[in-house]
């Protein structure tokens, strides 16, 4: 699909599924993130749960052995499916041996991953949904839009028209919910009754006892288990966990991260076959107990190699929940429908579709993740998404084929990427030696940046979408107005290294200019030597080896201050996120808690400053000023967003925050052709945040430039406010 293709499809369905996704999406992202709040145990469970999923999947042949024999003890069947087409012949001999017409489901997306539906329909039998979502979709002929709320992307109205269109009622339905969901519930509850086979998912198998934990909000699972007389369970292999103590935790947080409810309306544990008769509704008599029959199919179809990879084993902790989903800026403007593969969607879709489907299943999708990382703190079990969406990305920038003239850009570029790279993502991850070479002129460059013809030959060759203003090369970079400056407070027992990101050394040295003022007004030492570009560029476009090598060169550039005590101040809020979790990746354990340890967001150093004994009077003060404050998406998921609006508070400002997700900008995504409108769509939910007018201050660069391009206004770093010049 080409640029232009992408972003056609993209708008067609944003316009389609948008605003329904968006709404619903961001409604159970809101009220997981209160029942959180409220909710004391949520980090101390967090951490038992991803202590028994580590051992649980380390432990996994154990695993299934323990279940078959306890499910074999019970009276049922297992077996284990190495793929799809093993799975659904087997399905398929129970019902032959049934003699079943009719098969009843719960809501399961291992099935969607089998394509269990397509296979039954097309041997002759009929298949009823009976989850609402599915049975919605069902009639529609769609695919899932979200995890758990797979008709997330219509409203009452659309299913209204869907429900009186299909059925052909004589009394069309009204766009009234109850009325919607009352007629699917009798059409759903009377297809149950007359159903041969029920099957249902499992979110849990306890491999002591066989017994299955299925937790839904309609019930309808429950009753699909236990009518029929037969009953079919369906999981992949990861759901296993050892005993029954250890539901605990996951019971705890799957619906608060997935819904905001503190326990989903019903928990179901079940240890089948069941031991009540089963019902012939027609004839209303009884049959026996010893009569029923349980089959738990587990299926592996790539799970068993996932779990050998080091780098996708943590998508098998995944409980399905679907919080990453509903955290996510971009999925809240488009859904499943586009960050999704041919099962699995959001976030945490990408590690699925690599490992159950392959590589050019997550292709089209792995790019909507920007890591923004607000995913993270919500996932239950503490899976680190955005990491599994940078190997993939990755994977799939060595899995391209090369072409004629990727010569003449490898030569350009110094990373450490094979050939084929695609030319859009080794610009982005190169932008350090583009702008190196810039600065060598920059009042030509600048010329060259701002001309219409480089900019439609950029959109045109590179996808860099014209419609965006490309930031410009400052005259002086801030290491060399650095160092052409005295230091003051030569005598402080404090020393800080302000590190020149990026961003800031080339394109805004003015606020890295204020950072070292404020500083030194307080008392401190500062340095600014030459440092590496953190590696940030390389890694957003999925280049982890040139990535690596920037962290070993800043690491290396910053051991001699780390050895002098000196502490690592950072002004860009994702490249100190590299510091304190990438690198953690990148680096060898102590190099990387050094580091880790000795780096400080510039608010969070400020703020130590204040509580150490600085005074703030000895920088500019104002008098109930009302500022907006939008912080950085990772400067969030890193708990240190407080720090500036506690010091701005301090130093006399009345301060509103944004709280939305994301920007929209990201880095070089809203850069990017074929995502542009999306990053505006994303954008324009921070834009009904910010005020008429008055002053907004930004801490990440491509905050500042999105909320530039929103208002027209500019958003400098909220440190210029502070700065003793009062230049902002």
């Amino acid at each position: 699909m080409s640029r232009s293709e992408k972003a056609a499809e993209i708008r067609r369905i944003m316009g389609v599924d948008g605003e329904n996704i968006g709404k619903n999406a961001r409604n159970l992202s809101d009220n997981a993130s209160d029942a959180i709040a409220a909710f004391d145990s949520y980090e101390e469970l967090r951490a038992e749960t991803r202590r028994i999923k580590e051992e649980a999947i380390a432990s996994l042949p154990e695993r299934i052995e323990e279940v078959t024999e306890a499910v074999e003890e019970n009276g049922g069947h297992v077996y284990v499916a190495q793929d799809a087409e093993d799975a659904n012949r087997y399905i398929e001999g129970v019902m032959d041996e049934q003699d079943a017409e009719h098969l009843v489901k719960s809501k399961s997306m291992t099935t969607e991953e089998l394509e269990l539906n397509h296979h039954l329909e097309g041997a002759g039998y009929e298949v009823t949904e009976t989850d609402l979502g599915e049975f919605v979709i069902q009639v529609a002929d769609e695919t899932p839009s979200h995890l758990i709320a797979p008709a997330m992307h219509r409203s009452p109205p659309d299913i209204a028209e869907l429900f009186n269109e299909y059925f052909d009622l004589d009394e069309p339905l009204s766009e009234d919910p109850h009325e919607l969901t009352e007629f699917a519930r009798e059409r759903v509850g009377e297809r149950i009754r007359e159903a041969d086979v029920g099957l249902t998912g499992a979110n849990f198998v306890v491999t002591e006892t066989g017994t299955i934990s299925i937790v839904t909000n309609e019930g309808n699972a429950r009753k699909t288990a236990v009518t029929p007389p037969t009953h079919v369970a369906v999981t992949g292999i990861e759901k296993l966990i050892p005993t029954v103590s250890d539901l605990r935790p996951f019971l705890e947080l799957i619906a608060r991260t997935g819904t905001g409810q503190e326990i989903g309306a019903y928990l179901t544990l079940l240890t089948p076959p069941v031991e009540t008769p089963s019902l012939d509704f027609d004839t209303g008599e009884y049959g026996q107990p010893d009569d029923r029959e349980f089959h738990l199919v587990l299926i592996d179809n790539g799970r068993m190699a996932m779990r050998e990879d080091d780098q996708l084993r943590e998508t098998l902790y995944c409980i399905r929940c679907g919080a990453c989903s509903n955290a996510c800026a971009n999925f809240q403007s488009v859904g499943g429908h586009a960050f999704g593969g041919e099962t699995y969607s959001g976030g945490i879709g990408t590690g699925w579709e690599a490992g159950v489907h392959g590589l050019d299943s997550a292709a089209d999708m792995n790019d909507l993740c920007t890591g923004c990382s607000q995913c993270v703190n919500k996932c239950p079990v503490k899976i680190d998404i955005p990491w599994i969406n940078t190997v993939v990305r990755d994977r799939l920038n060595r899995s391209n084929e090369s072409e004629s003239f990727d010569f003449l850009v490898d030569g350009l570029t110094p990373d450490a990427e094979p050939e084929g790279l695609d030319v859009q993502k080794r610009l982005f991850g190169n932008i350090e030696t583009f702008a190196k070479l810039g600065s060598i002129a920059p009042g030509l460059s600048n010329a060259a940046i701002e001309s219409s013809a480089v900019q439609r030959l950029l959109d045109r060759f590179v996808g860099i979408d014209s419609r965006r203003s490309l930031p410009t090369l400052a005259d002086e970079t801030l290491v060399e107005w650095a160092a052409g400056r005295r230091r003051a407070n030569p005598d402080s027992d404090r020393e800080a290294v302000l590190y020149p990101d990026l961003y800031t050394n080339y394109f805004s040295p003015e606020r890295g200019k204020a950072a070292v003022r404020v500083l030194e007004a307080l008392g401190v030492a500062v340095r600014v030597p030459a440092v590496p570009e953190s590696g940030r560029a390389p890694l957003s476009q999925g280049m982890i080896d040139t990535a690596d090598e920037k962290a070993s060169a800043v690491y290396a550039a910053l051991a001699e201050h780390l050895d002098a005590d000196r502490d690592i101040v950072v002004v860009e809020p994702s490249d100190l996120a590299m510091f304190r979790t990438e690198y953690e990746r990148l680096l060898p354990e102590r190099s990387y808690s050094r580091l880790s340890d000795g780096s400080y967001e510039l608010f969070e150093y400020v703020y130590g400053l204040l509580e150490n004994g600085a005074k703030i009077d000895t920088l500019p003060t104002a008098v109930d000023e009302e500022i907006t404050y939008h912080s950085h998406c990772q400067q969030r998921t890193l708990g240190l967003d407080a720090y500036t609006t506690e010091v701005l508070d301090r130093a006399g400002y009345d301060v509103s925050t944004t709280d939305i997700e994301c920007c929209g900008m990201a880095g070089s995504f809203g850069y990017k052709s074929e995502y542009y409108e999306l990053s505006m769509d994303v954008g324009s939910r921070l834009d009904e945040q910010l005020p008429d007018s008055g002053p907004v201050v930004a801490s990440g660069t491509s905050c500042g430039e999105q909320i530039a391009a929103l208002t027209a206004d500019g958003a400098p770093h909220p440190i210029r406010l502070l700065d003793p010049r009062q230049s902002r």
